[in-house]
């Protein structure tokens, strides 16, 4: 499989970069806001979920980059920077609109009730494959709704 590189800039195109990252891991350490360039930045272990078919299958996870651009402020729960060993797992990216203009909050919900909140100008995402796959044979499992 080819690298995976996708561009957000509506919410249709969030809820695609949002099914690619869902079940994506990660340490605090790999979440970065550069003020300067107004860029909030994640890397993260995805799950390839666009391969993941089948019982009995070995599963993959890539490393990628998730670029959040156009981003004013950062706020976050749940997260204690100084703890580099915590893992959260990325559940969905939302995005609430503030008002009629394309500016909001693009909220990253994460596991253990922990989120981040960036107050956007407007929804400009990317994410990016930037290494091989490796096998995994666990599966994400998420309860019946």
């Amino acid at each position: 499989m080819d690298s995976l590189k996708l561009l957000a800039l509506d919410t249709e195109d969030l809820s695609v970069v949002s099914a690619h990252l869902q079940d994506a891991v990660f340490k605090t350490d790999g979440l970065s806001y550069d003020a300067r360039h107004h860029v909030f930045s994640v890397v993260v272990n995805r799950f390839v979920w666009e391969t993941a078919t089948g019982r009995g299958k070995a599963f993959e996870r890539r490393r990628a980059v998730v670029a959040f651009k156009r981003v004013n402020a950062v706020r976050s729960i749940g997260i204690d920077r100084k703890d580099t060993t915590s893992v959260f797992s990325l559940l969905a990216v939302n995005f609430t609109p503030q008002g009629e203009g394309p500016d909001g909050t693009l909220e990253l919900v994460l596991s253990g009730n922990a989120s981040v909140a960036l107050d956007v100008e407007c929804v400009e995402v990317q994410l990016a494959d930037t290494g091989g796959a490796w096998e995994t044979s666990l599966k994400p499992r998420h309860p019946a709704v």
